[in-house]
Protein backbone atom coordinates (compact mmCIF):
# COMPACT_ATOMS: atom_id res chain seq x y z
CA UNK A 1 0.00 0.00 0.00
CA UNK A 2 1.24 3.15 -0.89
CA UNK A 3 1.87 5.82 1.72
CA UNK A 4 -0.81 8.21 0.15
CA UNK A 5 -3.47 5.14 -0.19
CA UNK A 6 -2.37 4.03 4.24
CA UNK A 7 -2.66 8.18 4.93
CA UNK A 8 -6.36 7.98 3.22
CA UNK A 9 -7.10 5.26 4.79
CA UNK A 10 -6.51 5.70 8.06
CA UNK A 11 -7.29 9.31 8.51
CA UNK A 12 -10.78 9.08 6.83
CA UNK A 13 -12.37 9.67 10.06
CA UNK A 14 -10.50 12.60 10.79
CA UNK A 15 -10.94 14.03 7.16
CA UNK A 16 -14.41 13.55 7.39
CA UNK A 17 -14.27 15.35 10.80
CA UNK A 18 -13.13 18.57 10.25
CA UNK A 19 -14.74 18.38 6.47
CA UNK A 20 -17.89 18.20 9.21
CA UNK A 21 -16.65 20.55 11.72
CA UNK A 22 -15.33 23.65 8.82
CA UNK A 23 -18.70 23.05 6.13
CA UNK A 24 -20.44 24.28 9.68
CA UNK A 25 -19.08 27.58 9.46
CA UNK A 26 -21.62 30.01 7.16
CA UNK A 27 -18.91 31.71 5.15
CA UNK A 28 -21.30 34.32 3.93
CA UNK A 29 -21.50 35.76 7.18
CA UNK A 30 -18.43 37.80 8.13
CA UNK A 31 -18.09 36.83 11.65
CA UNK A 32 -18.44 33.23 10.48
CA UNK A 33 -15.68 33.77 7.85
CA UNK A 34 -13.39 35.42 10.33
CA UNK A 35 -13.96 32.82 12.60
CA UNK A 36 -13.26 30.77 9.75
CA UNK A 37 -9.45 32.29 8.96
CA UNK A 38 -8.79 32.66 13.07
CA UNK A 39 -9.28 28.91 12.98
CA UNK A 40 -7.19 28.17 10.55
CA UNK A 41 -4.62 30.81 11.75
CA UNK A 42 -4.00 28.98 14.91
CA UNK A 43 -3.00 26.17 13.36
CA UNK A 44 -1.46 26.50 9.90
CA UNK A 45 1.85 28.97 10.89
CA UNK A 46 2.61 26.20 13.67
CA UNK A 47 2.58 23.20 11.21
CA UNK A 48 4.12 25.50 8.69
CA UNK A 49 7.12 26.10 10.89
CA UNK A 50 6.89 22.24 12.01
CA UNK A 51 7.46 20.86 8.79
CA UNK A 52 10.24 23.41 7.83
CA UNK A 53 12.11 22.22 11.10
CA UNK A 54 11.46 18.49 9.71
CA UNK A 55 13.03 19.22 6.70
CA UNK A 56 10.42 19.74 4.09
CA UNK A 57 12.38 21.91 1.72
CA UNK A 58 14.48 18.56 1.15
CA UNK A 59 11.50 16.57 0.37
CA UNK A 60 9.78 19.56 -1.35
CA UNK A 61 11.95 21.85 -3.48
CA UNK A 62 8.76 24.02 -4.34
CA UNK A 63 7.98 24.30 -0.47
CA UNK A 64 8.45 28.05 -0.29
CA UNK A 65 5.44 28.66 -2.92
CA UNK A 66 3.35 26.49 -1.38
CA UNK A 67 2.88 28.08 2.11
CA UNK A 68 0.42 29.67 3.03
CA UNK A 69 0.50 31.55 6.26
CA UNK A 70 1.15 35.01 4.81
CA UNK A 71 -1.69 34.90 2.82
CA UNK A 72 -3.75 33.96 5.63
CA UNK A 73 -2.78 36.50 7.94
CA UNK A 74 -3.16 39.61 5.01
CA UNK A 75 -6.75 38.20 4.69
CA UNK A 76 -7.13 38.32 8.30
CA UNK A 77 -5.94 41.67 8.44
CA UNK A 78 -8.08 43.01 5.23
CA UNK A 79 -10.90 42.15 7.52
CA UNK A 80 -9.49 44.37 10.07
CA UNK A 81 -9.79 41.37 12.44
CA UNK A 82 -7.19 39.89 14.69
CA UNK A 83 -4.73 37.73 13.98
CA UNK A 84 -5.27 34.15 17.10
CA UNK A 85 -2.69 33.11 19.19
CA UNK A 86 -0.85 30.08 17.46
CA UNK A 87 -1.30 26.60 18.64
CA UNK A 88 1.88 24.72 20.10
CA UNK A 89 3.90 23.85 16.70
CA UNK A 90 3.45 19.97 16.41
CA UNK A 91 7.30 18.03 16.34
CA UNK A 92 7.60 16.23 13.61
CA UNK A 93 10.59 13.20 14.70
CA UNK A 94 11.11 11.66 10.88
CA UNK A 95 10.78 11.64 7.65
CA UNK A 96 7.91 10.11 7.73
CA UNK A 97 5.54 12.70 10.33
CA UNK A 98 6.53 15.03 7.81
CA UNK A 99 4.94 13.88 5.08
CA UNK A 100 2.14 12.87 7.28
CA UNK A 101 1.57 16.77 8.37
CA UNK A 102 2.21 18.16 4.59
CA UNK A 103 -0.79 15.56 3.36
CA UNK A 104 -2.96 17.31 5.93
CA UNK A 105 -2.12 21.18 5.07
CA UNK A 106 -1.81 20.33 1.57
CA UNK A 107 -5.06 18.35 1.09
CA UNK A 108 -6.59 21.74 3.09
CA UNK A 109 -6.22 23.45 -0.35
CA UNK A 110 -8.69 21.12 -2.15
CA UNK A 111 -10.98 21.93 0.77
CA UNK A 112 -10.23 25.22 0.72
CA UNK A 113 -10.82 25.58 -2.95
CA UNK A 114 -14.36 24.51 -2.48
CA UNK A 115 -14.95 26.71 0.27
CA UNK A 116 -13.89 29.83 -1.44
CA UNK A 117 -17.01 29.39 -3.86
CA UNK A 118 -19.20 30.40 -0.65
CA UNK A 119 -16.90 33.61 0.05
CA UNK A 120 -18.92 36.44 -1.21
CA UNK A 121 -16.75 38.11 -3.65
CA UNK A 122 -16.34 41.61 -2.08
CA UNK A 123 -14.63 39.66 0.59
CA UNK A 124 -10.51 38.91 0.33
CA UNK A 125 -9.99 35.03 0.23
CA UNK A 126 -6.52 34.66 -1.73
CA UNK A 127 -5.86 32.07 1.53
CA UNK A 128 -8.75 29.52 -0.24
CA UNK A 129 -8.14 30.34 -3.54
CA UNK A 130 -6.10 27.71 -5.56
CA UNK A 131 -2.73 29.04 -5.87
CA UNK A 132 0.92 27.74 -6.78
CA UNK A 133 2.44 26.03 -10.27
CA UNK A 134 0.13 24.88 -12.05
CA UNK A 135 0.40 20.78 -11.21
CA UNK A 136 1.60 21.17 -8.08
CA UNK A 137 -1.14 18.97 -5.67
CA UNK A 138 -0.01 16.00 -8.31
CA UNK A 139 4.02 16.55 -8.06
CA UNK A 140 3.34 16.49 -4.64
CA UNK A 141 1.39 13.13 -4.95
CA UNK A 142 3.96 11.70 -6.86
CA UNK A 143 6.62 12.52 -4.24
CA UNK A 144 4.54 11.50 -1.47
CA UNK A 145 3.77 8.43 -3.69
CA UNK A 146 7.47 7.91 -4.05
CA UNK A 147 8.61 8.68 -0.31
CA UNK A 148 9.21 4.84 0.54
CA UNK A 149 9.38 5.95 4.03
CA UNK A 150 10.55 3.22 6.08
CA UNK A 151 7.42 3.96 9.46
CA UNK A 152 4.21 4.71 7.94
CA UNK A 153 2.37 4.57 11.05
CA UNK A 154 4.80 7.34 12.11
CA UNK A 155 2.87 9.80 9.04
CA UNK A 156 -0.40 8.52 10.06
CA UNK A 157 0.53 9.64 13.89
CA UNK A 158 1.41 12.56 12.56
CA UNK A 159 -1.27 13.43 9.90
CA UNK A 160 -4.23 12.79 13.12
CA UNK A 161 -2.41 14.91 15.05
CA UNK A 162 -2.83 17.66 12.24
CA UNK A 163 -6.27 17.11 11.65
CA UNK A 164 -6.52 16.86 15.64
CA UNK A 165 -5.28 20.56 15.75
CA UNK A 166 -7.78 21.76 13.05
CA UNK A 167 -10.32 20.22 14.97
CA UNK A 168 -9.71 22.17 18.11
CA UNK A 169 -8.92 25.31 16.39
CA UNK A 170 -11.85 25.13 14.67
CA UNK A 171 -14.33 24.26 18.11
CA UNK A 172 -12.67 27.31 19.72
CA UNK A 173 -13.18 29.71 17.08
CA UNK A 174 -16.91 28.62 15.83
CA UNK A 175 -18.21 28.57 19.79
CA UNK A 176 -17.14 32.13 19.87
CA UNK A 177 -19.07 32.83 16.99
CA UNK A 178 -21.72 35.53 18.09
Amino acid sequence: MSLRSALRAQTADCHTAVDTLFGSFDLSRIQDYKAFLRAHARVVPSVEHALENGGIGRLLPDWPDRRRAHLLAADIRELDDRLPVLLPQPVLRCEAAVWGAAYVLEGSKLGGALLAKAVPDHLPNSYLKPQGLKGAMRLFMDRLDASNVEDPDAAVAAARDIFDLFLNAGQAELEAVP
